[in-house]
């Protein structure tokens, strides 16, 4: 079994896919650490799948699943967390705006007893190493407050593609999630709260990507009606655990076999 699952979400990453893929490997490597990759294709259009097709026959350690079409980040992400089975499963995005090195700083953070460690670019800014346009920040921001009047998430930032989770928090916490799409992340936060998991935020190192695919007017508008969904549900009990649904696997297509480095 593997000591750390690695979950990389793709969509139309033929660009930056190779670069991250060498990156991860190079650094587990060094690391000597147990770990399994999995990359989770959703429904991209470019030859991605062709090129983490070629890793995994040279890497055992990689994985690719495959979406049922274009689903979103957050069905991506959880399809991927769902099929982890590290001890440890961190999720990170696939242009690696946090290095792979910054992973020790969550993995220590859950050693020391945390259940979910989230990685946060405003608890240190100066360790962003490219900032994000001024407008940006802005409404992200913004977005943030709103979350602490709605959800009641206290945390300096939830949006981060960039945390991990011991295995019992993830089947519990993944097999609720229930949005799809960008608005994912403080879903899995109020859950991990309502759940009475540990989280901590730690300080990364952070470099903003301008070949982002969020869209801040049409996607953020998308993120808080997803928000407002999240209160909708948990008012509604749909968040309540059915016996025995976080150990049911999501339907899925595994491409390659699955084995560890």
């Amino acid at each position: 079994m593997p000591r750390y699952s690695i979950v990389i979400p793709a969509y139309n990453e033929s660009e930056r896919i190779v670069r991250t893929l060498d990156t991860v490997l190079a650094y587990i490597a060094q690391q000597g650490w147990t770990v399994e990759i999995i990359v989770v294709n959703d429904g991209s259009r470019d030859n991605t799948v062709e090129v983490i097709k070629g890793y995994a026959q040279k890497h055992p350690s990689i994985q690719l699943l495959e979406n049922p079409g274009n689903r979103g980040k957050g069905y991506s992400v959880r399809h991927g967390m769902r099929h982890a089975t590290g001890d440890v499963v961190l999720f990170t995005d696939a242009d690696m705006s946090s290095p792979i090195s910054e992973a020790p700083k969550l993995f220590d953070a859950i050693a020391a007893g945390a259940d979910v460690a989230i990685g946060s670019r405003w608890l240190r800014r100066e360790l962003q190493t490219t900032k994000q346009p001024l407008y940006r920040r802005f409404f992200g921001r913004c977005y943030n407050g709103v979350l602490r009047l709605v959800l009641g998430l206290s945390f300096a930032d939830t949006q981060c593609g960039f945390k991990a989770f011991t295995q019992a928090a993830c089947l519990r916490i993944f097999a609720l999630q229930k949005i799809e799409r960008w608005g994912f992340d403080p879903e899995i936060l109020f859950l991990a709260r309502r759940l009475g998991f540990k989280t901590v935020e730690i300080p990364v190192e952070w470099a903003h990507d301008s070949r982002t695919k969020i869209s801040y007017f049409r996607d953020g508008m998308r993120m808080l009606k997803e928000m407002m969904h999240v209160r909708g549900y948990a008012l509604r009990g749909a968040y309540r655990e059915k016996p025995g649904a976080a150990v049911q696997p999501m339907e899925s297509t595994p491409v390659l076999q699955k084995k560890t480095l």
